[in-house]
């Protein structure tokens, strides 16, 4: 299990830093009016304007939000716990990272209802991966009764 961690870590490190990449594109594409930010103004202004430290910092914080997630996908594979307990000890595991880092890097708005609204997002991102799942393992299931049953039909009249 802890070589699976390390393993799963490592590759989605870098993998956190595409996904941060593209974020910073969309967003340029959407509010740049033809300008590249590579990081938020907030974050460039809490490094002393400093636009290159902003990116190597939120490259840093973009790896280590990727490890954590390449590291806690363990989760799925603990057969023993129900679908609902994976879910949310994955939430947690994935919320408190990326509230604390997003907080600190700016990527949310920094009251009350912007961390509601970050801490939401998530929220609906997890009933709607459950959900998925759910009906995901719902519809196998009821695959494989219905195979169950067509064996036993055969052998019943053989």
């Amino acid at each position: 299990m802890k070589k699976k961690i390390l393993v799963r870590s490592l590759i989605c490190a870098p993998i956190g830093v595409v996904i941060s990449l593209i974020i910073t594109i969309i967003f340029s594409l959407c509010l740049g009016h033809g300008e590249y930010f590579p990081a938020p103004h907030e974050l460039i202004n809490w490094l002393g304007g400093n636009e290159t430290t902003a990116v190597i910092v939120q490259m840093f914080c973009s790896i280590f939000v990727g490890a954590v997630c390449g590291a806690s996908s363990v989760v799925w594979e603990i057969e023993k716990w129900s679908l609902l307990k994976q879910t949310l000890v994955h939430f947690a595991v994935i919320v408190i990272p990326f509230f604390g880092i997003g907080y600190i890097m700016n990527w949310m708005p920094h009251y009350l209802y912007g961390a509601l609204c970050y801490v939401g997002g998530f929220i609906l991102v997890y009933v709607i991966m459950w959900s998925s799942m759910y009906f995901s393992i719902k519809a196998k299931i009821k695959k494989m009764n219905k195979q169950l049953q067509e064996i036993q039909q055969k052998t019943n009249e053989d």
